[in-house]
């Protein structure tokens, strides 16, 4: 009796191994992956519109009929990426996903609390390499770490009414994602101080 119950513990535990391993592995090993669907009809580091959604054709799974979708499939190898999103009316959202679609920021316009989110996107590595007076950024600049150096950028904009859809779609269009391909601007250096005036010469007596 003994022996059978510990045959049916190993096997539950084993089971639930494999079923972990299995779900933490599909991401890797599935060729159907957002990632792959969404290739051909997008750009690189562009901003694509999807088609809404409709129940028998959707790019991705569980598209919102009320959400106007965009998309920025990125590549950081050749540098940075600056991210510009103008806000709609009703609701604007920005989430980050790896290669692997793994979900590692969002952002709305809620948290901005602005008119336009506004990020650079880039590699810990790239971001290690900030000279120091970049490192020190202004307060309404954001820094977006990716784990990785592909990945998607999900672009949602609300439409809280069927008429209200154009408006939406209108904000994504003017959404932009590129490459920074210059280096960070350096400070001028300050002028060096002026010589001080030369003495008048002595009058004669």
């Amino acid at each position: 009796m003994i022996r059978l119950l510990f045959t049916i513990i190993a096997g539950v535990l084993l089971g639930g191994v494999v079923h972990l391993v299995s779900v933490l592995a599909l991401p890797r090993i599935a060729t159907q992956d957002a990632y792959s669907r969404l290739t051909p009809m997008t750009k690189e580091n562009a901003v694509t519109a999807l088609p809404l959604a409709e129940p028998n054709n959707a790019p991705m799974p569980f598209m919102d009929p009320a959400f106007a979708v965009a998309i920025c499939r990125y590549d950081l190898k050749d540098g940075p990426l600056k991210l510009t999103v103008p806000v709609s009316q009703a609701y604007t959202s920005v989430s980050f996903y790896t290669r692997n679609e793994v979900a590692y920021y969002a952002i709305n316009d809620r948290s901005a609390g602005r008119k336009v989110i506004e990020l650079d996107l880039m590699t810990e590595a790239q971001h290690s390499e900030l000279p120091e007076d970049e490192e020190v950024t202004a307060a309404d600049r954001l820094i977006i770490d990716s784990p990785t150096v592909t990945g998607l950028i999900v672009l949602k904009a609300l439409a809280p009414e069927p008429g209200l859809m154009p408006q939406a779609q209108a904000s994504l269009a003017a959404s932009r994602c590129t490459i920074e391909t210059e280096p960070p601007a350096k400070q001028p250096e300050p002028p060096a101080p002026a010589p001080p005036p030369a003495p008048a010469p002595k009058g004669k007596r």
